[in-house]
């Protein structure tokens, strides 16, 4: 169907080059057909109809479409979502259009008629930029906000407090679980926000993952985020310790897991993500460190972890001993590799 040209639309976030906004779906200036998405059964907009079983397909604005949000954006998709997104990349566009998405040139764009806005972007201030610039000024008011970004916890307030006076209703909800479960829909999300705000964005995070849990008001749920990565950052480093102790010591290492697995060491660094190839489940281990949680990813949350900690004075000795040997081996070239593979610097010194 043809179409005219979109009208000059405000500043879109982020600022885009023109080589990359000419690959997404606004190329040769063409626009989204009024009819497209028709097909979908959408809530109604005022929000006493959500959770109507009945209407329970949306129109979803979905920002960011990395390797965490594009899964999450296809498995809206598979559910029968009729999801609007938006990157930069125009290889993530690509992708998200062969999962069933409508891609689009602009924030404007996918805000367009929006019943959720999902957003999955890098850091606090690239959240704070695009809600305070885009989302507030063109999102329906009776659209569900809900960001998925892992960001410090000062921004996730600053931004949900931004959204309520606004008239928005809004969550923070980081996940946890990695690309894998991000593509598989298994994710767990840690949710902050109001009572309300929990129920009405509940059921499209269900639709990405296995567990969403409540922590509490705005903010907790970046505050789970980085307190369970903080955990998981030394546990993995402890892990590797341990493994590498007992090989030098003449034990082997299927033997070691066998044991400590069901022993009082027994972790999920240990049971479910043994950084050793051979060992145990199959883990990124097992193919030469590729895939799973990125190194740069744990570095960036051990970070806000320690930013954290400082603001609140609270003492955190492992906590900022992991950082530092992520620091470092991030340093070394490594950051791309799943964090397990730290095991290679320990064992080498």
């Amino acid at each position: 169907m043809p179409c005219s040209a979109p009208p000059t639309r405000k500043k879109a976030w982020p600022r885009s080059s023109r080589s990359a906004r000419a690959t997404g779906p606004g190329n040769n200036r063409s626009c989204v057909p009024a009819q497209v998405g028709t097909q979908f059964r959408t809530k109604n907009l005022d929000p006493r109809f959500w959770g109507n079983k009945e209407q329970d397909m949306a129109r979803v604005a979905f920002i960011g479409l990395g390797n965490m949000g594009g899964g999450m954006a296809a498995n809206l998709a598979k559910k029968g979502h009729d999801v609007r997104a938006f990157d930069l990349s125009a290889d993530a566009l690509a992708r998200a259009k062969e999962a069933g998405c409508l891609p689009a040139a602009t924030v404007e764009d996918v805000l367009e008629g929006a019943e959720a806005v999902i957003t999955m972007l890098p850091a606090g201030k690239h959240v704070e930029s695009v809600y305070t610039d885009t989302i507030f000024a063109a999102a329906p008011q009776a659209a569900m906000l809900i960001d998925c970004s892992t960001i410090d916890v000062a921004t996730a307030k600053r931004v949900a407090e931004a959204a309520a006076a606004k008239g928005y209703t809004s969550v923070d909800a980081p996940v946890s679980g990695g690309i894998a479960a991000a593509n598989a829909g298994t994710l767990t999300f840690m949710v902050g926000g109001s009572a309300e705000a929990f129920d009405r964005a509940q059921p499209f995070l269900a639709d990405m993952g296995k567990a969403v849990i409540h922590a509490g008001a705005s903010g907790t749920g970046q505050v789970a985020k980085i307190a369970n990565n903080m955990l998981l950052g030394i546990t993995m480093v402890g892990t590797c310790e341990a493994f590498l102790l007992a090989q030098k010591l003449g034990l082997d290492a299927q033997k070691f897991f066998d044991i400590a697995s069901v022993s009082s060491g027994q972790s999920w660094s240990m049971t479910s993500y043994a950084p050793l190839p051979g060992v145990g489940p199959k883990t990124p281990a097992d193919n030469d460190y590729q895939g799973g949680f990125a190194t740069a990813l744990m570095l960036k949350d051990l970070r806000l972890a320690m930013e954290a900690a400082g603001t609140a004075q609270a003492d955190t000795p492992m906590g900022a001993k992991a950082a530092e040997l992520y620091e470092k081996f991030y340093a070394e070239g490594q950051g791309g590799l799943d964090f397990s593979a730290i095991i290679r610097m320990l064992d080498h010194g």
